[in-house]
């Protein structure tokens, strides 16, 4: 397949968990993440032209100098400049909408970004802006492997380009669940998304060995076995039944 400009820009790059799981990331180069910025740029600016001529056609503040009008206004486009990616970034898993068409996502540590790591690397983009068009963003992303800029350097987060197989692939139990073991676990076990996403980046994770597979279970199973009230027994098994229970499956019927 013939490289473009974008793809040769792009680089990729290992990441270990807080769990010392490691992950190989597609990471964005600037050309991507640029066309996704424009992208967002069409959007908002859709949305405040809305918001315009929504506020000059409502009669409550129509004044003689429109200044509510006016003042109205700049407050939405205050608000879409600074709160737009913090708000999408943090409901949407570390995407707008721009990067989710061009299928990329802001992480940190493997994860999804945080409200806080959101706010953080967003208030620093008023700096990558200096002195004028992004200009120091792409000097520092251009001398960092990883083409992080300022606000993605102090708050420890990077641009990635999700894989489309790896999203479908499914996570399959083998072998699946009995009754029994999922009736012993709660509906809706007590974990945070943090939680839940790192038991599925730990299932995902196929070519561990066995020995390593235990190993990295041994590290969190204990902590929650005590925390849903069951028996640890075999840790790897454990985080296989959390999955399945905290993704909604049915306990299956014993037959009779």
């Amino acid at each position: 397949m013939r490289e473009t400009a974008g793809d040769a820009l792009d680089n990729t790059t290992d990441v270990e968990t807080p769990e010392r799981i490691r992950f190989r990331h597609h990471v964005a180069g600037p050309a991507r993440r640029g066309l996704a910025y424009l992208l967002d740029v069409v959007v908002r600016g859709i949305v405040l032209a809305l918001t315009g001529l929504l506020v000059m056609g409502t009669s409550a503040f129509a004044t003689d100098n429109g200044k509510a009008s006016a003042g109205l206004w700049l407050l939405m486009l205050f608000v879409l400049e600074w709160g737009w990616n913090v708000l999408f970034e943090t409901f949407w898993r570390g995407q707008t909408p721009g990067k989710r068409m061009l299928r990329l996502r802001v992480v940190r540590d493997g994860y999804p970004v945080g409200f806080i790591d959101s706010v953080l690397r967003n208030l620093l983009r008023a700096a990558d802006f200096l002195p004028l068009g992004y200009l120091l963003g792409l000097l520092v992303m251009a001398g960092d492997r990883r083409f992080r800029r300022l606000g993605d350097r102090i708050a420890g987060t990077m641009v990635v380009i999700e894989s489309e197989s790896a999203a479908l692939a499914p996570v399959v139990l083998s072998p699946p669940a009995t009754a029994l073991e999922l009736a012993a676990l709660p509906h809706r076990p007590p974990l945070s998304p943090e939680e839940r996403e790192a038991i599925e980046l730990y299932l995902r994770r196929t070519n561990l060995s066995n020995e390593r597979r235990f190993e990295l279970a041994e590290l969190v199973a204990p902590a929650l076995a005590k925390r849903v009230g069951v028996r640890e027994g075999d840790p790897v098994r454990l985080l296989g039944l959390l999955h399945e229970r905290a993704r909604g499956a049915p306990a299956p019927r014993s037959p009779r």
